[in-house]
């Protein structure tokens, strides 16, 4: 882990929804954490426990109700939502527990699209995702739409994708969920090794914590705030 200054920090974190009723549901409760460049962190949790809140917010896609998201040290507090919408282009990438990819494009397509969108030209983008379709050992399927990839080239794809515009930060929600168990292993170890390779951060919310003990740490999220995940991956470790 590096020791500068973290590329990510979310400070006081609150988060309630259903704020102006009898019921408010407080699921981030000043949740903080730091993140540096080549850090890869698990997020474990429960389901409902507010994983995906915290992405949402982490990645400027939701607003909290109280605190901030620092970004290589500048506040997003202030900003408008096409600041928000611009950094999040350049500096973050995004993959879910669905692949969602573009149905009528090929492999290559897909992760050439991102690229284009963000100015780079088409040999560029073509050649920047020849390079990673072959990291991730799709050098075969560039020219396969997604209906002819089985779902764990298919999320392959997607996390390639989510990188293909260099971001400094990788948020990742249950990438691997819904995929078979030995896939499973096999896509989370590309996406590590992928992930180690470009040399940017990642938050990869999983339930499976055999694939959290493979991350250099893990902070569980517990009554909204985030506490150190250490105890529970050293228990599973155990067994």
């Amino acid at each position: 882990m590096s020791s500068s200054a973290p590329v990510m920090s979310l400070r006081g974190v609150v988060r309630v929804y259903n704020e102006n009723t009898d019921a408010p549901l407080k699921v981030l409760n000043e949740a903080n954490l730091d993140i540096h460049r080549g850090e890869i962190v698990a997020l474990v949790g429960p389901s409902g426990a507010g994983k995906s809140t915290f992405l949402h917010i982490a990645g400027l896609l939701e607003r909290p109700n109280e605190g901030d998201v620092l970004i290589d040290g500048f506040s997003t507090a202030g900003m408008n939502d096409l600041q928000r919408t611009a950094l999040r282009r350049e500096a973050l990438g995004f993959v879910y527990q669905f692949h969602h990819l573009m149905l009528e494009f090929t492999a290559l397509e897909n992760v050439m699209v991102p690229q284009l969108i963000a100015g780079a030209d088409r040999k560029t983008a073509h050649a920047r995702g020849l390079e990673m379709l072959a990291a991730m050992g799709l050098a075969d399927r560039e020219s396969h739409q997604p209906s002819q990839l089985s779902g764990g080239e298919q999320q392959r794809v997607a996390i390639i994708r989510a990188l293909a515009n260099r971001p400094q930060i990788l948020l990742a929600d249950e990438p691997t969920g819904n995929l078979d168990p030995k896939t499973a292993r096999h896509v989370f170890d590309a996406l590590i090794s992928l992930v180690r390779e470009e040399g940017l951060a990642a938050i990869i919310a999983t339930h499976n914590l055999e694939l959290a003990a493979k991350m250099d740490r893990a902070v569980l999220l517990h009554e909204g705030k985030l506490v150190d995940g250490r105890e529970l991956l050293e228990a599973e470790n155990g067994h």
